[in-house]
């Protein structure tokens, strides 16, 4: 099972495209940024990295969107193989990918699993000026919003004004 971390990881590889001041901010555009983000989380901070991230990551928010169809992650997934590694403990399965599209892999990975053991748990914010993603793990799986201190509490208002307005 993915742990929390990885589930973290993949939500800051989605978040990675927030809207700011009304305009897309890339972070992964920069390459500063994007070098130290990808250290961060086992990369090597190469160029070549950065892009199978980046693609990763259009394709997966599209996905997560349903704007796209899963099997569009299938090319991200040439070259990769889950090999089995036996011991005392178990099974347990090691990943074999080329290095730089690590951990771009490792995040098609998440997603999948995500879609296995919580469904309908990871999405987009309900706020339609929102880039975001969130992963609901409350036990209602009602979350909405990527952040109740911001896009929840402007779309209260929202309709609140709407409500008084009518």
């Amino acid at each position: 099972m993915v742990g929390r971390e990885r589930q973290d990881q993949l939500l800051e590889l989605l978040n990675s495209t927030p809207v700011v001041d009304g305009e897309i901010v890339d972070r992964l555009a920069d390459p500063g940024e994007a070098k130290a983000w990808q250290r961060a989380h086992g990369g090597s901070g190469s160029a070549e990295e950065r892009r199978h991230l980046a693609r990763t990551r259009d394709v997966l928010q599209r996905v997560v969107r349903q704007e796209e169809h899963a099997q569009s992650l299938a090319d991200l997934l040439t070259e990769v193989a889950l090999r089995p590694d036996l011991s005392d403990q178990g099974v347990s399965w090691e990943l074999e990918a080329p290095a730089q599209r690590r951990i771009a892999v490792e995040a098609v990975l998440t997603w999948a699993e995500l879609q296995e053991t919580m469904p309908g748990r990871l999405r987009s914010c309900a706020n339609p000026d929102c880039r975001l993603f969130l992963i609901d793990r409350s036990k209602g799986n009602a979350a909405r919003w990527c952040s109740m201190a911001v896009c929840g509490n402007r779309m209260k208002a929202r309709r609140h004004y709407q409500r008084t307005r009518d």
